[in-house]
């Protein structure tokens, strides 16, 4: 209860100094340097203690990166990935809509290579920066949902690793639907180029994920990642500064919630 305590009293904190300072029109590294200086400091000891006790939470915290930079980089460093200069200054949006978040801008596990690569260029990002950031999937775990058709059906994939995961999905959909999987069978909870290793052996647990080493234009980029960490590290850091400048709300746009799940008017 008391570890509960402090981290309510830390989010309360940052919230404040978050909501403090609404002038800036642009995300800058410096945004917070007055009114928050310690800004990153807060946020870290507030997310190092959640990724703590729940491992899962830091690839929860990384996917809501455009809600919460902050966070989305002290959840990496927390399960051993690397670290970025986090522009600051983001604002959430005063609405929200379930079909926009579902319109097609975020690739659906059933993706092709060309439908991954068209559609991360439809926002600014190349082919590259697409590999680097699908090694965010090296932490993690997907339903039974969305790889259950991989498992049974494809073929490009180790006939043992699908046998594994039939275990805990079975073929009949409604059954186990929900049941979880790591997207990374080697190191589930540590941030690293396994991703990459595991798709050399055709153990990518979704569809798009076994895309991306299928024998198209990013498989050497793939054998590059599995072969140097530090090119991976260098590269998903500056892929994920790029994804973090796509449309920002700054300003006057957007608001600063004070319950991420729900707008303040």
């Amino acid at each position: 209860m008391a570890s509960y305590i402090t981290i309510s009293f830390a989010l309360l904190a940052c919230t404040l100094c978050l909501m403090s300072d609404t002038s800036s029109a642009q995300l800058t590294h410096h945004f917070y340097s007055k009114s928050c200086p310690q800004v990153f400091e807060v946020v870290g000891s507030v997310v190092w203690a959640a990724v703590a006790r729940e491992k899962r939470m830091g690839a929860s915290l990384l996917r809501l990166h455009f809600h919460d930079s902050i966070t989305a980089l002290k959840s990496v460093v927390a399960l051993g990935g690397p670290a970025w200069k986090v522009k600051l200054g983001r604002r959430d949006s005063k609405t929200a809509s379930f079909s926009a978040a579902n319109n097609g801008a975020i690739p659906p596990p059933t993706s092709s290579l060309d439908n991954l690569i068209n559609t991360f260029r439809a926002v600014g990002l190349s082919a590259n920066d697409m590999v680097a950031l699908s090694g965010a999937h090296t932490i993690g775990k997907a339903r039974c949902t969305n790889f259950r058709a991989r498992v049974y059906n494809e073929s490009n994939i180790d006939p043992l690793f699908a046998i594994l995961r039939q275990s805990n999905c079975p073929l009949s959909i409604g059954s186990g639907d929900n049941n979880l999987a790591p997207l990374d069978v080697i190191t589930r909870n540590h941030f690293d180029n396994h991703y990459y290793k595991n798709l050399i052996r055709h153990q990518g647990l979704l569809h798009s994920d076994q895309q991306v080493y299928s024998g198209g234009s990013t498989d050497s980029l793939v054998e590059q990642y599995s072969r140097n960490p530090i090119s991976f590290n260098m590269d998903f850091a500056s892929a994920i500064v790029k994804m973090g400048d796509i449309r920002p709300l700054t300003g006057a746009n957007g608001e600063i919630r004070r319950n991420c799940r729900v707008v303040d008017s």
